[in-house]
């Protein structure tokens, strides 16, 4: 399609129907089934505001889900366009290779001062799975300057989700994202996760759990020797699955376990930083400091895409004497113009208390969400912050879950589509056991609790009874 041909189909308001007309012929879109869109519409999003957003066809949905995980401080904020325009016409783009510019420079030093221990060392992204990318890296190259050539492996957790880059998806547990791209980059190692609802150990105690499950990564290390085993990855809260908090004690036992091994912890809060817990880094709320923390997503609520690996002083030593370097980078890793809106976004979450609100709200979030609990189909609610999965079973009692088919047509056949058809927008998934995702926008209060708590009871209701 010309330019011309465009600007004419497109430039007099939004036309749903040619719209998404368009999206079906040429729009590829990501972990999309495109052959659901064949007789029906595409979802097109148009516009959004504080918690709300609105299709082509002007309804409005609550934004359950922040985007993906993503917009913290809310839609439409002015001061995040502003930021972005002004230094898009001083310095629209300049690289980070050999060279620095004043907003990765201010960016840099402000992430270091907000980060715990001594990550004092910033590498910029332009997303979550880069960094992760980059921590496995950086990781490998660490014990080949260090004198010990065979650490390169990783530990990561069942399930988990970190990136879809090889190396990334090699640490990322999820089966079927992982099957159709195999072979992977080898040397990475599965252990338990902290799935307390499904615990095969210690389910009736909660700190004895997290030992056995921090214990696992202990043995998976052991099995394939310390002396080759670089990093363990783990999210503060795991996502995939429906998050899975870490139980009390775990994450001391884990830096423990690294430490005896001469492992690397790397914490992925690609997700969990930025507020989604209710601290600027969820390794905080949780007493632990990683060797490195991969993030990305909230750091600009959105606005313009960044990500950042946060090293320590010790892992960075050996590149910064010598001829040593990290050949290694991005083209637009720490982008002008992103880190701008991450600064004026981190304004934000200073201005008005972001982090606090979370902190304050968390408790009535859950209760909120509690409440579903006198649903038949709704076996745990889990999660930290402003961030909850919602598992849905078959049977309380035994907590027996769907099989297949009658998981994807719960989830694909009637909930995603209803849920949002009554105006949640948020996330059914079955990366394990079918959840229910909820991560909405950080400055949402009880109100918007209540209307997610309202349609979720319908639409869990009506998929009750349909089974």
């Amino acid at each position: 399609m010309t330019t011309p041909q465009f600007a004419d189909r497109f430039a007099h308001g939004y036309d749903h129907d040619a719209l998404s007309a368009s999206a079906r012929e040429h729009l590829w879109m990501h972990f999309t089934r495109m052959s659901g869109y064949r007789h029906v519409p595409v979802p097109t999003i148009v516009r959004g505001d504080g918690a709300r957003i609105w299709d082509a066809r002007g309804k409005s949905y609550l934004d359950g889900l922040a985007g993906l995980f993503v917009v913290q401080a809310g839609h439409g904020r002015q001061e995040l366009v502003q930021a972005a325009a002004k230094q898009a016409s001083e310095l629209a783009f300049f690289p980070l290779w050999s060279y620095a510019h004043p907003q990765a420079i201010a960016l840099a030093d402000r992430l270091a001062t907000l980060a715990p221990g001594d990550l004092n060392k910033v590498f910029f992204t332009t997303g979550g799975g880069e960094a992760v990318e980059t921590a496995w890296k950086l990781a490998k190259q660490y014990f080949k300057l260090t004198g010990k050539p065979m650490k390169h492996k990783v530990i990561s957790r069942s399930i988990a989700y970190h990136g879809t880059p090889q190396g990334a998806l090699s640490i990322t547990g999820i089966p079927d994202a992982r099957k159709w791209f195999e072979p992977l980059v080898p040397g990475a190692h599965k252990a338990a996760n902290t799935n307390f609802y499904r615990a095969p150990e210690h389910g009736d105690d909660l700190e004895a759990f997290g030992r056995w499950a921090a214990d696992e990564i202990d043995r998976a290390i052991e099995m394939e020797g310390p002396d080759t085993v670089a990093a363990v990855f783990v999210e503060p809260v795991q996502n995939s699955g429906g998050c899975f908090p870490p139980p009390p004690g775990y994450f001391q036992r884990l830096r423990a376990i690294c430490d005896k091994h001469d492992v690397l912890l790397v914490s992925d809060e690609t997700i969990c930083a930025f507020g989604r817990l209710g601290t600027t880094f969820a390794c905080d709320k949780f007493g632990y400091v990683p060797d490195m923390l991969t993030c990305a997503k909230g750091m600009t609520s959105g606005y313009s895409p960044i990500g950042a690996c946060l090293i320590s002083e010790r892992i960075a030593e050996p590149f910064y004497s010598g001829a040593d370097y990290f050949p290694h980078g991005y083209t637009f890793g720490g982008h002008p113009v992103s880190a701008a809106v991450a600064m004026a976004n981190l304004d934000i979450f200073e201005h008005e208390r972001l982090n606090e609100h979370v902190l304050e709200h968390e408790g009535a979030f859950r209760a909120t969400l509690e409440r579903l609990y006198d649903l038949p189909i709704v076996g745990d609610v889990r999660g930290d912050g402003y961030f909850y999965g919602i598992e849905l079973v078959k049977d309380k009692a035994t907590k027996e879950t769907f099989d297949d088919d009658e998981s994807e047509r719960l989830l694909r056949g009637f909930l995603s589509k209803a849920l949002f058809d009554a105006g949640l927008y948020c996330r059914a998934d079955d990366r394990g056991d079918p959840v229910v995702q909820l991560a909405p926008p950080l400055i949402i209060g009880q109100r918007e609790f209540d209307e997610i708590e309202g349609i979720l009871r319908a639409v869990l209701t009506e998929a009750w009874n349909r089974l």
